[in-house]
């Protein structure tokens, strides 16, 4: 029986990390090669050594899928094709495929040149990794090889986003990526057709959110930041480059018009300019209020939102910052962070979920001291609140190597969720869109996924599975051949019958060609026409016994009689040779070679006339009426 088989080395059971194993119908394809925000050690990528202990990768995968340009999706990318070394094709979409060397040299700064880690990829190692990417278009199919083809559909989310429809034959599977459900101030909502796959593999990092309604989350948000900057607090929004910080600008720039603001707003430098680009390039992509506006006014054109310099961290009064990266693991936003945090007037807002061992989760989980590696020197007054670390007598500086410090946290924490992931209800839309036979879950926590998983059972009436990372489940298919039907035969089938009923299955005879990997039903005059054969005639043959202690020709009247009575509809004929006729169907009488009492009814048709051949079988075996002579 056919089988598709699912491993995930990231993102079982767990947020982050995401890359999952699919083989299906002897083809082995990769989806997703991600990191995980949490680790700095062997954990931070996935386990490559899984696929296989000797050999190359390039042999054992057909191909990568990337579904967009986040770093728990794509961020062991290079160090996957370069350093554990894959040299087959990479498939991700045009914006993706653009964006994802930006973020992924911004990671390799902040982890090589920054923490000062060794064993890591270089610049060259992402160039020559996105020279092996296929970019490829929403809703086109792409021939990977002979057998294996994808499709993408969009997933809103983030500026290309993907799920991906992979395809095999008759079986298919549908990775989600990371997808929302509903649009938002500049994408659109994810959308999939009805395309029924054997296994849909679905993110779940919000399996038991029900969130509020976005107007309200929105006006909360602007009114915390409102408040907080009215006393001469600071607003730190930690985000990651693209996506949600584009969402929140938007936001903040029309509220900061409309209230005639005057505070500052800052975005971190370098990555706004790209990313503001690369959203005018692709804005096909964005929602359809972006598009139409577009030529008038570029929503990605900020008066109010300026460049960040590092310096300005330090300046009394009020401002907002957006910083990158987004769960406070590191980058400018923890440093921003670590010299705001011990004043209660300030105020850390977290959009968006975050991690297991990040900073963002910590303190989301109410931890209010911390420690943090105090590795390059830090001025004193950076941690003028909340700190306790040795002074050399005559500096101003804390001192390091390795010197943890204790960061207690005095400024308000705040978490709105402007996560652009479908929530329960979303999932289930999205299951209800593609009617999968199958469905898997990937990316969330296990408790929040065992109710979600319940919940889709009990709905869809569908096998919901949620392996651990390591674990392998296997789906068996039970796939259904497509057939194509001839004109000529459908036509016949209508004259014959009424017309089919799309709900209901219906029967048809023909003849079924098999040609270059393809069903045709055809009536059989036309497949012996195409294929140059001669008709051969084939016939079934039933025995019926029938008590009657008459002589044969005698048996032959009767049985005659009773169905020229019963059968007014249909041409019976008694024949000169002492056979009847029915349609096609003849029916001849012997005696019993043991029993003379017994007469041998043999009854003959061809598959035309089956159904008929099949009532006459029937009414003899009931036996003759004893008033026939």
């Amino acid at each position: 029986m056919p089988e598709i088989k699912v491993t995930p080395l990231g993102a079982g059971q767990d947020v982050g990390r995401s890359c999952i194993l699919v083989s299906i119908a002897g083809k082995n394809v990769m989806l997703d090669c991600g990191m995980h925000m949490g680790y700095n050690d062997d954990r931070r990528f996935p386990d490559f050594s899984y696929i296989t202990q000797n050999g190359r990768l390039t042999d054992f995968l057909d191909c990568v899928i990337i579904s967009h340009f986040h770093l728990d999706h794509c961020g062991a990318l290079p160090y996957f094709s370069e350093m554990v070394g894959y040299d087959g094709p990479i498939y991700m979409t045009h914006p993706t495929k653009a964006i994802c060397p930006i973020l992924l040299e911004d990671y390799r700064k902040i982890t090589v040149d920054k923490k000062g880690e060794t064993n890591f990829f270089t610049s060259q190692m992402i160039k020559d990794c996105m020279k092996k990417v296929v970019a490829v278009h929403l809703h086109q199919t792409v021939q990977v090889d002979e057998e294996l083809e994808i499709k993408a559909y969009y997933a809103g989310h983030v500026l290309g986003a993907a799920m991906f429809q992979i395809k095999v034959g008759c079986e298919s599977v549908v990775y989600t990526g990371d997808y929302n459900m509903t649009p938002d101030r500049h994408l659109g909502a994810a959308w999939i057709d009805k395309c029924r796959p054997d296994l849909l593999i679905t993110e779940s990092t919000y399996a038991t959110t029900i969130r509020d309604s976005k107007r309200c989350r929105e006006r909360d948000f602007l009114k915390k930041v409102h408040e907080t900057v009215e006393r001469g607090g600071k607003v730190l929004i930690p985000v990651f480059a693209l996506g949600r910080a584009q969402e929140l600008c938007i936001l903040l720039e029309t509220f900061w018009e409309r209230m005639n603001l005057k505070a500052p707003i800052y975005f971190s430098t370098g990555l706004t300019e790209k990313a503001n680009h690369y959203y005018k390039l692709f804005i096909t992509w964005t929602n359809q209020k972006i598009r139409k506006t577009f030529v008038q006014r570029n929503m990605f054109e900020f008066k109010h939102i300026k460049a960040f310099d590092r310096a300005f961290a330090d300046n009394p009064g009020p401002m907002v910052v957006f910083a990158t990266p987004g769960m406070l693991h590191a980058g400018q936003s923890l440093q921003i962070f670590r010299k705001w945090a011990g004043n209660e007037k300030n105020m850390v807002i977290m959009p968006g979920y975050c991690v297991q061992g990040t900073v963002g989760h910590k303190i989301l989980s109410g931890q209010r001291k911390l420690e943090m590696e105090g590795r390059q020197i830090v001025s004193l007054s950076q941690f003028a609140h909340g700190i306790q670390g040795k002074v050399a007598p005559d500096s101003q500086h804390l001192c390091s190597p390795p010197l943890l410090l204790q960061l207690e946290v005095k400024m308000q924490v705040e978490y709105m969720s402007f996560s652009a992931h479908a929530d329960a209800k979303g999932i289930m839309q999205l299951i209800r869109q593609a009617e999968p036979r199958n469905v898997l879950l990937v990316h969330g926590e296990a408790k929040k996924m065992e109710f979600l998983k319940q919940k889709i059972e009990q709905e869809f009436h569908v096998n919901c599975y949620m392996p651990a990372n390591g674990e392998t489940t296997t789906i068996f298919t039970n796939p259904s051949i497509p057939v194509d039907i001839s004109l000529g035969l459908l036509k016949r089938e209508t004259a014959i019958g009424l017309l089919p009923d799309a709900k209901k299955p219906k029967l048809m005879h023909g003849t079924l060609i098999m040609k270059d990997n393809s069903f045709r039903l055809v009536s059989p005059e036309q497949a012996l026409k195409e294929l140059g054969l001669a008709e051969h005639q084939l016939r079934f043959t039933c025995r019926v016994h029938i008590q009657d202690p008459r002589k044969e020709h005698e048996t032959v009247l009767r049985v005659y009689n009773h169905l020229k009575g019963v059968l007014k509809d249909y041409s019976v004929q008694h024949l000169p040779d002492g056979s009847i006729t029915v349609e096609s169907i003849l029916i001849q009488a012997t005696a019993h070679s043991e029993d003379q009492g017994t007469k041998v009814l043999l009854v003959s048709w061809t598959y035309q006339d089956e159904e008929l051949g099949s009532y006459l079988t029937s009414l003899l075996k009931k036996g003759l009426p004893q008033s026939s002579s």
